[in-house]
């Protein structure tokens, strides 16, 4: 029960964010060994497609559609939206030569950075205080020595609890700026 917060949840947390990168990297090599470089350009497309079917699981907790347990919606909302970044990741390191397509991809970024917090650290996190002090509880420690032994596990949780304040505007500007990426694309695409 000694394992601190950071390197149970945070570490853990990296490691599938880096995951993200790596697969990035490794797909864009691929394209790169194979001459199939000109696949990046298209794969904005259902990257895109499926982070809009991620968007299922928020309109059923919204109560905008009924159907589907919120559970595996969530699951979907995941994967979908990792995905669709791992796509759009891709797409963006053959093609992003200007600041509009630059703003989207760092908004996407943070986006399904403070997505994860949300639900790798925090539910998690929370779940691993409580069996922490209930075992520091069961060990016969005073409130005070547990509150001290929990200190910089509760310092890190508190922070770790800001994420709502990000998630929704950087979803929202994310929105936007893929929204103006694309009509730029459409307006200067040279349609032939």
């Amino acid at each position: 029960m000694d394992r601190s917060l950071i390197r149970k949840e945070v570490i853990p947390f990296f490691k599938i964010l880096g995951s993200l990168f790596l697969a990035t990297i490794i797909i864009d090599a691929l394209l790169h060994q194979f001459g199939l470089v000109w696949i990046g350009r298209w794969l904005g497309i259902p990257g895109t497609i499926l982070i809009l079917l991620s968007f299922l699981y928020s309109m059923r907790k919204r109560k905008k559609i009924s159907f589907g347990k919120p559970k595996q919606l969530l699951v979907l909302h995941e994967t979908l939206t990792w995905i669709g970044a791992l796509l759009i990741l891709v797409h963006a390191g053959i093609h992003v030569y200007t600041i509009l397509p630059w703003l989207a991809l760092i908004a996407m970024l943070v986006n399904v950075i403070s997505g994860m917090t949300g639900k790798f650290l925090l539910d998690r996190s929370r779940r691993f205080m409580a069996e922490k002090r209930q075992a520091y509880l069961t060990q016969g420690l005073s409130e005070k020595e547990v509150e001290k032994r929990l200190f910089w596990d509760a310092t890190t949780f508190d922070l770790m609890k800001k994420w709502r304040a990000v998630h929704l505007p950087i979803t929202l500007a994310f929105a936007v700026l893929g929204i103006t990426h694309i009509l730029s694309i459409f307006l200067f695409w040279q349609w032939r």
